[in-house]
């Protein structure tokens, strides 16, 4: 195209300007060839002739469209040159705020002088696993590029990071290295990765200073390899260091300073162990106050040496030495502060002994003060013949003590550095390493020395390498392309390199020099002006001869030869250097060992990657020494052998910008740019691409971005490829501007721009005919409504005007009949009045009479009434005369009857069987008393609240007791005193009990009356109330409106903030077992690997079947109660040690409560012991014979009570297995629930009965019992009984009885009476304490009622003194409080009731189990005869029954049912079945080992099970169907243990078939924990196989495919889209792919069983996921933030939306984790230009964090020229109205977040009777019960 085509009106160009560089302009009139100059309009509207030079014919520089304006990469602008280049950076850098830019192969990164959030863990993690061309530029794009190249070319990597001091190198590569240490993370536990980010803050110490540019800047150059094994994990690393700029130690320029660590030891001088250095503070030394300011702001000296110390011993440097380091770096600073006397005329000079700052140099040295005093101040000159010392000027020696300074830092600085890397070192093998070049840049300066020289002839060398390398990747895209390949000439400065390392060449030169005995600055200096005057690259200056002038690539840069060849010679004398290695500091004696001396380094082998770990520095020898190397020579060897590193790796290039010199945040002098920008080969890339096709588009973005230029029936050609071919032919003639490759077209400088053009022209044509067509029919429009606008009105208008006669018509019709209306009224009214008058007469008339005669009436009825009492009194006056007769007769016929048979039977008494008779029946009935004393005893408890009924019985009991002791009183007159006085205690017992009674009755009735009071005052209350209500309603509705919808809100908000606490509790959880499984994980991992590592002999490996689960499932034995469960953990602990006990927390916290509860008995224990214990001492006094009597009889009793137990226990065995089987009868013949319980009660009952037959049975069986053992004792204490029956002999008299009696029989019936008397001695004093212990409550319920009164009364007196609301008010909160307590203790009432029937539960299975072991024990036959008959039937004989849903196996088939059934199960095997048929099995074989009551069978299978599933899910870590497969089985087995566990909370759907299936004797609670846990992990495992199904296909499927076709305008895309990480096929997803995975999980999930609710939390995770990770590349990504994409996405999540209804899972909240990319997707689409539209997008973009909404603003980009660009001033407005958001920080979404999962419990409607085992599973040794 010719330049008349070009620069015509409107086009805008770049014009030079000395203040911003370049300026844009607008030409305003069309150029013509020929034309002297270029008519232009500049921004300010100022006009501006442009002067065009018609010879070389240079016009400016066209600028860009502003589509193109703000790219991520430079290579994409059609124009390429310097002031595009320039206004990219500055657009991006200033109103976006992206401090990177891509710029081909290099990532430009400007310095913004402020902390930018874009360097978390969620960021690097984003970009981790992206292709480079993908994402927004990063640093840690270029990182992640290196890491992958690395590992799929398997080709060591270099990231090249360059730039001026202050650009921000040293924090480029220290976040490329975190990066590293992030993705690539050791295998292992030695932390490398810590250990490589730890050397930082120590080289930053001993390298980096302050200077005028930087505050931190980086004095010397490091190239740190990070090493990799053959999983890319960091092994170790190796750093190598160039240049140390030594002359900072002695000297610094105005406004600089030392290296940090002086500063950092100065400023934490006042710490104790620094005591001994001599230290005070910097501007107390010479060598670190020379710069002037000390410090810098916002850096703490002191915090910076405890980083520094820090990281000294995480890299494993010993204490010692460090302060060893501190003494050396102390001894530097006292040297710098020697005090050097002249003497003689300045030819000698001396340094005093006692000076301080010697004194402190030797002693921290550890060397002689005499030697080192006098070698500072003279020389050692050795000759042929002889060796003489001579002095030093003053000038000699200051130098000489410089020198030494800077040896003593270099070598230290070496030490350190070979330290840090014997830390980072590894004996594991290198498979790969990535190396990070943090190296100077170019510099110049006012004054430039051989510091500078080095520095520049070092990027001149990666200059050469950065060029060759874009050279080359250029060439390799035309010839994969197919592109016919031109030479282009680019600068190559190999001359200007040849001029500086050549034979003969500057260093060459310097360094001949240096070998001179009498060699000076100016004789090298005069040498080069002679030897390369004719060099182009080399210049002498006019008005200097000791300077010299070299031309680099980038500038050319004046260098002062003064002090170049010291620098060079770098000279230490020997004898400083051997008083040092004499130091008796061993460490400061190594520093300065020889290189001859020290071990050989390894060097790079043949074959291997791998570099040797050394230290770049050189190595200063002795100054006599014949070869000594000098510093130019050594930095050339050691640059060499970096570029031979380089040149074997793939680099990755970062160009550091500085924006401004003031260290200014988002300030950008383009002077300073473009400066940095020629310095650094940016623009050289942008001449290199620039000179060949810059442009390249595929065939496919190119028809897209195009084809509106295209003609139909070219579009109707199915080739894409020769459509473009035909459009390209037709729109540029010129066949050179481009050229077709395989896969791209290519495009000269300019040509995109053109076309862009032509694209636009074609759009603003459509647009205006768009414009006409839509003008004209809004003016039809607008005519057609003011058209029909007429009509109605005029409609309207003669419709109003027959309404106004309507409605006169139709008022004085209205008038007539009101007129007639009112006439007939008023003469009705009148008729009515006289009507009513005498209707009122003719009432009162009749009234009268009626009253008359009821008058009458009732007179008559009264004196009836009367008549009827007074008869009635006669008759019953004469009835009760007559009975009062009758009953005396009857008394005094009863009273004569009553002495006939009282002195018969006083005859009958005397007898002795008689006596004996009564004596046995005494006992029985004592024994009937002592029973019916229990029952009232037990209906006394139960029914408290009728105590007046209980009251009253018992008198009844004690009247009859009273005869009873009558009669036997009339016998045994010495024990009716005692029945007497027993009595007497009773009575007092009962009167006091009644007058308990009566007070309590008081109170009650004072209690009910001020009740009765407080109501009738309440009443009145509400009656005065009831005015006042009236009067609040209309407040009340106001204020009810407003405290509803405040309520409303509130109560949101708290259930919102429960649920979150809640969710983040079970988050927490559900982390710990995640965590735990990981461990868990990783313990297998490493128990593997040394199994595989340990090979030798003796080595003890676990059993391949043993439990990975036995340190952590290892719970305790299944006992049936909670003492079972504690004695059992007991013993579990004493035999499995502590070790494993003590890893059950479950364990721990059942052994901890069960102390407690022993340690509560024992205290009541002792409680009870200490009243026995003063029981017994009253007793003792009392009556001591009967205590000895007494304690042989309780010893008796108790013995025979123990027996009886232990026989009846037998007794109730056959009587409960006799219930058992009548049961089970009647439940096989009627399954319906009303014959169940009717089978209950009467087990029930039949218990009941046969208790109480057995309590009275076994009271008469001991008393018998005690008698036999009477007897046996009475035999041991014969001579007590002798005696006894002496006494008994002389003494008895039997006056009631006329016949003789035996003595024998009289003293044994006395013993009888004697046991007797003491049994209801007994009992009476039983009943005593119980009615004591009743009284005593009773008494404290009237204490607790007094103290309820009171409370009552003073309330009720504040409750006057209150307002009548506040009265109303203070009562209901009364009220509710009573109800409160009332309701709590009805609560405390039901759980001791619910307590109680779970122990008759227990109590119940325990009899039933025992049951089942008789049966069983019957059943089978014996265990030798069934192992040989297990093959060829069933093993157990029993009868006919049907399927009890149990499974029987033996125990050594354990193994093969865990393989059968876990672990080589495959889900297709049981496709066709049960869904879960594992896990019902499983149940049931469970169920089998509960029924035997074998605890170590189903403790076995539970492990081996769990451990089953654990193998599997281990094996098959990357299967969905695997482990969604177990998924289900695991949470249907978890149902399954629940569902049957007999807890009732987990019975209420269950039908009556299947409770009969329940665990009898087992409590599985603990498994039921552990299977709780092992889903989990299960439920992780599977969410994570499916993140990494989906994670691949999110980005490419939900923004990058076009579902809308031809929506999507491609922008042009620059040369990273080209990234070589990039695969060669088209690893694009559509929206179906992602549906149609989804839609094979759910049905994966839903065929096999899982629960709705797990599916549905799968799902809301995999959409959250979704969600994060779309949005995340979203917010990197510059190319899909656009209108059109906003419309593709939010399409996408409507199909989306659409498939969640489709699967009913609306109720999952997967909807609702879609809402920030909605969002998102709106804010894309939103206006965004006025202040309306920044509220509308606040008050819209609720789930989106403020930066994540100013971030997405700064990213978006137009896709054509029509569509505008988002002001800054729109951005700022935005912030403004999100400030008083309080969002999180991070920007980015944790898309690796997993919800907290719930398993609700889901019970099965299958019975375990109904299961089929298929033969498939090859379980043929299982055998149904």
């Amino acid at each position: 195209m010719s330049a008349a085509q070009l620069y015509t009106k409107y086009t805008r160009v770049w014009i030079p300007d000395p203040d911003e560089v370049w300026r844009s302009a607008e030409i305003i009139k069309d150029y013509k060839e020929g034309d002297k100059s270029l008519h232009l309009k500049l921004e300010d509207e100022t006009l501006y002739e442009y002067p065009v030079d018609l010879q070389g014919n240079e016009l400016p520089f066209l600028r860009n469209p502003d589509i193109l304006v703000g790219e991520n990469d430079l290579t994409a602008l059609s124009y390429l040159h310097e002031p595009a280049v320039l206004h990219n950076l500055k657009v991006r850098f200033l109103e976006s705020n992206h401090i990177y830019t891509y710029c081909g192969i290099v990532l430009v990164a400007i310095n913004p002088y402020e902390q930018l959030p874009i360097y978390e863990q969620d960021v690097i993690y984003a970009y981790s696993g992206q292709n480079m061309g993908d994402m927004d530029p990063h640093i840690f794009a270029v990182a992640e590029e290196a890491y992958k190249q690395m590992a799929r070319d398997e080709k060591n990597q270099s990231i090249i990071v360059s730039g001026e001091s202050g650009a921000g190198k040293t924090v480029s590569a220290k976040y490329a290295m975190r990066f590293f240490a992030t993705v690539g993370g050791s295998a292992s536990e030695t932390n490398i990765e810590a250990k490589v980010l730890a050397s930082s803050p120590i080289m930053e110490a001993i390298g980096n200073a302050k200077t005028t540019r930087n505050d931190n800047s980086s004095r010397f150059g490091k190239y740190i390899q990070i090493g990799f094994d053959k999983r890319y994990h960091i092994i170790g690393a190796n750093m190598r260091t160039y240049l140390l700029e030594k002359s900072r130690v002695v000297f610094q320029a105005e406004d600089e300073r030392n290296y940090h660590i002086f500063y950092q030891l100065c400023a934490s001088a006042s710490l104790p162990e620094f005591k001994d250095l001599g230290l005070t503070c910097a501007e107390d030394f010479f060598y670190t106050s020379q710069g002037g300011d000390t410090s810098i702001d916002g850096v703490d000296d002191a915090d910076d040496l405890e980083k520094t110390r820090h990281a000294f011993t995480l890299l494993g440097v010993k204490e010692s030495h460090q302060m060893t380091i501190f003494r050396i770096i102390a001894a530097i600073l006292h040297l710098g502060n020697l005090e050097i006397q002249a003497e003689r005329d300045g030819d000698a000079c001396s340094v005093s002994s006692e000076d301080e700052h010697l004194n402190n140099f030797c002693g921290l040295l550890g060397v002689e003060h005499s030697q080192m005093q006098h070698w500072l101040c003279h020389r050692k000159l050795v000759t042929a013949a002889e060796t003489y010392v001579k002095n030093m000027s003053v000038q000699q020696v200051v130098n000489a003590r410089n020198a030494l300074a800077k040896h003593v830092y270099a070598r230290l600085f070496s030490w350190i550095v070979e330290h840090i890397n014997k830390a980072l070192h590894t004996t594991v093998k290198q498979h790969s390493f990535i190396g990070v070049l943090d190296i100077y840049g170019f510099e110049t300066f006012e004054v430039n020395s051989f510091e500078q020289f080095c520095i520049n002839y070092a990027n001149e060398k990666l200059q050469q390498q950065f060029n060759s390398h874009v050279f080359k990747l250029e060439q390799e895209e035309y010839m994969k392309e197919g592109i016919p390949w031109t030479l282009i000439d680019f600068y190559d400065n190999q001359p200007c390199i040849d001029l500086i390392e050549a034979k003969l060449g500057i260093l060459d030169l310097l360094d001949e020099e240096c070998k001179v005995p009498k060699g000076t600055d100016q004789n090298w200096a005069q040498k080069l002006y002679d030897r390369h005057a004719g060099s182009q690259h080399f210049q002498k200056p006019r008005m200097s001869n000791t300077s010299f002038i070299v031309l680099h690539f980038a500038d050319k840069v004046e260098y002062q030869s003064e002090g170049f060849l010291e620098k060079n010679r770098d000279t230490v004398y020997e004898e400083q250097i051997n008083i040092l290695k004499a130091s008796k500091y061993q460490m400061v004696a190594d520093l300065f060992q020889d290189e001859n001396d020290a071990a050989p380094t390894t060097s790079m082998g043949k074959g291997t990657s791998k570099i040797s770990v050394r230290s770049a520095r050189p190595v200063i020898k002795a100054a006599n020494k014949e070869h000594k190397k000098t510093v130019g020579h050594q930095f050339r060897n050691s640059l060499h052998l970096l570029m031979e590193t380089l040149n074997a790796t793939t680099p990755h290039y970062v160009r550091c910008i500085k924006p401004n010199d003031e260290k200014l945040p988002f300030k950008f002098d383009p002077k300073r740019a473009v400066q940095q920008l020629r310095a650094c080969g940016v623009l050289e890339t942008i001449r290199i691409s620039a000179a060949g096709f810059p442009s390249r588009w595929s065939y496919h973005d190119f028809f897209n971005r195009y084809r509106v230029l295209m003609k139909k029936r070219d579009l109707s050609k199915n080739d894409k490829k020769q459509i473009c071919q035909t459009l390209l032919e037709d729109l540029i003639k010129d066949p050179d501007k481009f050229q077709f490759g395989r896969t791209k077209i290519f495009f000269r400088a300019g040509q995109v721009a053109y076309l862009e053009k032509l694209r636009a022209d074609k759009f603003r044509a459509a647009t205006i005919m768009i414009q006409k067509t839509v003008r004209g029919w809004l003016q039809k429009v607008k005519y057609q409504r003011l058209r029909q606008a007429a009509v109605v009105i005029q409609r309207y208008t003669r419709g109003h005007l027959a309404r106004r006669l309507a409605e006169h018509l139709r008022r004085t019709r209205a008038a007539i009949i009101f007129q007639k209306q009112y006439r007939m009224l008023r003469i009705l009214r009148a008729f009515q009045r006289v009507r009513n008058a005498t209707i009122t007469i003719q009432a009162f008339a009749r009234g009268m009479f009626v009253r008359r005669i009821y008058h009458k009436i009732l007179a008559e009825h009264k004196a009836t009434i009367l008549q009827k009492y007074a008869r009635g009194w006669l008759a019953r006056t004469r009835f009760r005369r007559v009975r009062g007769a009758t009953i005396v007769l009857q008394c005094y016929y009863r009273r004569m009857k009553a002495r006939q048979e009282l002195k018969a039977l006083k005859i009958e008494a005397r007898s002795a069987q008689h006596l004996k008779k009564l004596n046995i029946g005494m006992e029985n009935k004592v024994v009937q008393l002592q029973r019916k004393i229990d029952e009232q005893n037990k209906e006394y408890k139960l029914l408290n609240e009728q105590l007046s009924t209980l009251a009253s019985a018992h008198s009844s009991e004690v009247e009859k007791l009273k005869k009873e002791l009558v009669q036997y009183q009339q016998s045994h007159q010495g024990d009716g005193n005692q029945l007497v006085s027993l009595q007497e205690e009773m009575e007092h017992l009962r009167l006091e009990l009644e007058k308990a009674h009566g007070e309590r009755k008081v109170v009650e009735d004072s209690y009910v009356k001020e009740k009765d009071l407080l109501r009738k005052r309440i009443s009145d209350l509400e009656e005065e109330n009831a005015l006042l209500k009236q009067e609040k309603e209309e407040l009340n509705s106001r204020i009810l409106c407003q405290s509803e919808d405040e309520f409303a809100r509130n109560t949101v908000e708290e259930n919102i903030q429960m649920k979150k606490e809640l969710e983040e509790e079970r988050s927490r959880y559900q982390n710990l077992v995640k965590e735990y499984s990981r461990l868990e994980q990783r313990y297998d991992n490493l128990r593997d690997e040394m199994t595989i590592i340990k090979q030798a002999p003796g080595h003890r490996r676990n059993p391949s079947n043993q439990s990975s689960l036995e340190s952590d499932s290892n719970y305790p034995s299944i006992s049936t109660s909670e003492i079972g469960d504690t004695e059992d953990v007991i013993q579990q602990v004493e035999e499995a040690g502590m070790e494993k006990a003590a890893m059950d927390m479950t364990l721990f916290l059942k052994l901890q409560k069960r102390v407690r509860e022993l340690e509560q008995e024992r205290k009541k224990l002792q409680t009870q012991l200490e009243k026995k214990e003063q029981e017994s001492k009253k007793s003792q006094v009392t009556e001591t014979k009967t205590e000895v009597t007494s304690d042989h009889e309780d010893f008796a009793y108790n013995s025979l009570k123990r027996q009886e137990l232990e026989s009846e226990n037998k007794k109730l065995k056959n009587e409960l297995n006799e219930l058992r089987k009548a049961i089970a009868d009647r439940a096989t013949q009627n399954n319906s629930s009303n014959d169940i319980q009717d089978s209950y009660n009467l087990l029930l009952n039949q218990l009941k009965s046969a208790n109480e037959e057995l309590e009275v049975r076994k009271e008469e069986v001991l008393i018998l019992r005690t008698q036999i053992m009477k007897a046996a004792q009475q035999k041991e204490t014969g001579k007590n009984m002798v005696i006894e029956r002496e006494s008994i002999t002389t003494n008895a008299s039997w006056p009631n009885s006329d016949k003789h009696i035996d003595q024998e029989d009289a003293i044994e019936a006395y013993q009888g009476m004697c046991e007797t008397n003491r049994l209801l001695e007994a009992q009476l004093q039983d009943q005593r304490r119980e009615h004591e212990e009743e009284v005593e409550a009773l008494k404290n319920e009237v204490d607790a009622m007094k103290e309820e009164l009171e409370k009552q009364q003073q309330a009720f007196l504040q409750t006057l003194q209150l307002s009548p609301e506040a009265q109303v008010e203070f009562g209901l909160q009364q009220e509710i409080t009573r109800l409160t307590n009332e309701n709590l203790d009805l609560k405390e009432l039901l759980e001791k009731l619910e307590k109680n029937e779970k122990k008759l539960k227990k109590q119940l299975k325990i009899y039933m189990k025992k049951v089942q072991d008789f049966e069983a024990s019957q059943a089978t036959v014996p265990a030798e005869r069934r192992r040989h008959e297990r093959n060829m039937q069933v093993a157990v004989q029993r009868k006919e029954k049907d399927f009890q849903g149990m499974l029987e196996y033996y125990k050594e088939d354990e193994p093969l049912l865990i393989r059968n059934l876990i672990t080589d199960l495959k889900p297709q095997a049981v496709s066709a079945t049960v869904p879960c048929l594992p896990a019902y099995i499983l149940y049931m074989c469970i169920r089998h080992a509960d029924y035997i009551n074998d605890d170590q069978k189903v403790h076995s299978l539970l492990t081996s099970t769990i451990n089953g599933i654990k193998k599997v899910l281990k094996k098959h870590n990357d299967d969905f169907q695997m482990t969604s497969f177990w998924l289900a089985n695991t949470c249907r087995l978890l149902h399954c243990l629940k569902q049957y566990s007999g807890d009732a909370g987990f019975m209420t759907q269950n039908t009556p078939k299947q409770n009969e299936h329940c665990l009898k004797n087992f409590d599985l609670t603990e498994y039921r924990q552990v299977l709780s846990h092992l889903s989990i992990q299960i439920y992780q495992q599977l969410i994570k196989i499916a993140e990494g199904i989906l994670q691949p296909m999110i980005v490419s499927a939900v923004l990058e495919n076009e579902s809308i076709q031809g929506l999507s305008g491609v922008k042009p895309m620059g040369y990273r889209n080209r990234s070589s990480s990039m695969a060669d096929g088209d690893s694009s997803y559509s929206l179906d792919a992602i549906i149609r995975q989804l839609n094979t999980f759910h049905s994966i999930m839903s065929d096999q069983g899982l629960d709705p609710e797990i599916v549905q939390q799968v799902f809301k995770q995999l959409f959250y996921m979704i969600n994060a990770v779309a949005l995340n590349n979203l917010l990197l990504r510059k190319d899909v933030c656009s209108w059109s994409t906003g419309m593709q996405l939010r399409f996408n999540i409507s199909q989306l939306e659409e498939w969640l209804r489709g699967k009913n899972l609306q109720q999952s909240g997967a909807a609702q984790t879609l809402e920030p990319l909605i969002q998102a997707a709106q804010l894309l689409q939103l206006k965004k230009k006025t202040s309306e539209d920044a509220e509308a997008i606040c008050s819209l973009c609720t789930s989106l964090t403020t930066q994540q909404i100013v971030k997405i603003l700064n990213l978006y980009t137009p896709v054509n020229e029509f569509e505008e660009r988002v002001t800054v001033a729109f951005i700022r407005d935005i912030q403004t109205h999100l400030q008083e958001r309080n969002d999180p920080p991070q920007l980015l979404l944790d898309f690796k977040h997993m919800f907290p999962v719930l398993f609700p419990f889901n019970p099965s409607s299958i019975t375990m009777d109904s299961i089929h085992l298929p033969a498939s599973l090859n379980l043929e040794f299982l055998n149904k019960v």
